[in-house]
């Protein structure tokens, strides 16, 4: 593959492995860290069509097969992590992480606390529609700012993503780059406090210290249209796991999570195929045992190693 000239990095066969939170997965074919927002462009819009773009953040809501990702994987960094308020308004880059915006705000007395104990990157956050404790990226999001595969830089407002529980959508190929949020304002003692109350309560509950990529499954729920948890029809995926017996399951070096069912480990060794392979037997063992079909909330991406 001939690939353009760049002011910033590119590698031939990057292992993916050492980039997810996991630590599982093969190589990309290219893996790009551009430079700034033009190199991104100047980049897309030279690349020829036919080739696939994938743009990854910090690898923490993410299974890389070990076969790899064919194409380009493209990875912001420093030049795309800037944060910026004004007001109760906040400008941050897709690669800024997830609680230095909810630390940086709440300093400046702007509260997207709940983006505190949520790992990953804007860009993810924007994808996924990520949220906790009953608030999501939705609430406060007005617009995000994309480079599309075509290497022209737009701005979108946050009802062309449809955004719903944990999706949003976006054009085929499009690299968020930054992302503008309004929040309520607060006194910056009372929001810190608040996320250190946040983070206590999720080292209590969920397996932080472990070698996971949050949580496994989407809630089987109804959700509202904003991707709020509609509480008349409440159900958790670590109650329907449980039910099914499969608290503690293993293959290879995977185990669903003593602590909280709903986290997929890698408690050592453990391979992609072992990871995925273990998640689908909890999937057919729920399905068996309540009728519930769950659906995965981690991405799975790439190729399975040619002698799966």
């Amino acid at each position: 593959m001939e690939l353009p000239q760049v002011r910033g990095t590119l590698t031939r066969g990057k292992s993916l492995a050492e980039l997810t939170w996991l630590r599982v997965g093969g190589p990309a074919d290219v893996f790009f860290q551009p430079a700034d927002r033009e190199d991104l462009s100047e980049f897309l819009a030279a690349l020829p069509d036919d080739v696939p773009v994938f743009a990854m953040g910090v690898g923490s809501n993410l299974i890389v097969r070990d076969g790899g990702l064919r194409g380009v994987v493209i990875r912001l960094g420093r030049g795309f992590n800037g944060i910026e308020i004004d007001g109760n308004r906040v400008v941050a880059g897709a690669a800024a992480l997830d609680s230095m915006v909810a630390r940086r705000a709440a300093e400046a007395g702007v509260d997207l606390s709940f983006l505190r104990t949520i790992p990953g990157s804007i860009g993810g956050a924007v994808r996924m529609n990520a949220g906790c404790y009953g608030e999501y990226t939705a609430d406060y999001l007005k617009e995000v700012t994309v480079v599309l595969r075509s290497g022209d830089c737009v701005t979108l407002g946050k009802e062309a993503l449809n955004m719903r529980y944990r999706q949003s959508d976006l054009p085929e190929g499009a690299v968020i780059v930054s992302a503008t949020f309004e929040a309520r304002t607060g006194d910056p003692q009372t929001l810190a406090a608040h996320m250190e109350a946040q983070l206590k309560k999720r080292d209590e509950t969920q397996p932080t210290k472990d070698r996971t990529a949050g949580s496994t499954f989407r809630n089987p729920a109804g959700f509202s249209s904003t991707g709020r948890a509609d509480d008349t029809h409440e159900l958790k995926a670590w109650k329907v796991i449980d039910d099914a017996g499969m608290r503690g399951a293993t293959r290879g070096g995977a185990v669903m999570n003593v602590m909280h069912s709903n986290f997929l480990t890698n408690a050592g060794g453990a391979t992609a195929a072992d990871l995925e392979g273990l998640g689908e037997e909890v999937r057919k063992k729920v399905y068996d045992s309540s009728g519930i079909t769950l659906e995965w909330e981690i991405m799975r991406v790439g190729e399975p190693a040619p002698n799966e």
